[in-house]
């Protein structure tokens, strides 16, 4: 658990100094993105396409520490659905924090959604794992009628 909390930390800092500092590089390209594909189709449609593996992979990589650690730190966030939801809501405060605080940065829904893929691919590969192995499932009261009595 304080390794995940360390980790966690960890991420949270690289995310900050990834997100909510200023881009000087990107202030010409910046408009806020409300429509999802919109930016994907654009960083696609670019000459360089390796600009566009960097703008796409760094996106999804950023999201997979959330599908890791939440499982880990948080219990009841196990579960494809929970992670997919608790990670599209801290990214789209991040995105919101973002585009309304920070200069030479702006909102966009295609963020959030790459996060939250990176999320996913990271609660399937090795998140949901990492949860059980951590905190074993737990038998709830009424599995005691449910249970299959021993063979002898």
């Amino acid at each position: 658990m304080l390794v995940a909390f360390a980790g966690m930390v960890a991420f949270a800092v690289v995310l900050a100094r990834l997100t909510l500092e200023p881009s000087a590089a990107s202030e010409d390209l910046i408009y806020s993105n409300l429509n999802p594909g919109e930016s994907i189709r654009r960083y696609l449609e670019q000459p360089a396409f390796q600009d566009a593996v960097k703008q796409i992979g760094g996106n999804i990589v950023l999201g997979v520490p959330f599908g890791v650690l939440l499982p880990v730190l948080l219990p009841k966030a196990r579960g494809l659905l929970r992670v997919a939801v608790l990670t599209a809501l801290a990214m789209v405060l991040v995105e919101l924090v973002q585009g309304s605080l920070v200069q030479g940065r702006a909102f966009d829904i295609d963020d959030v959604i790459l996060n939250t893929t990176g999320a996913l691919l990271g609660y399937l590969l090795l998140g949901r794992r990492l949860g059980r192995a951590v905190h074993p499932h737990r038998h709830h009261f009424w599995h005691r009628w449910t249970r299959r009595p021993a063979r002898h």
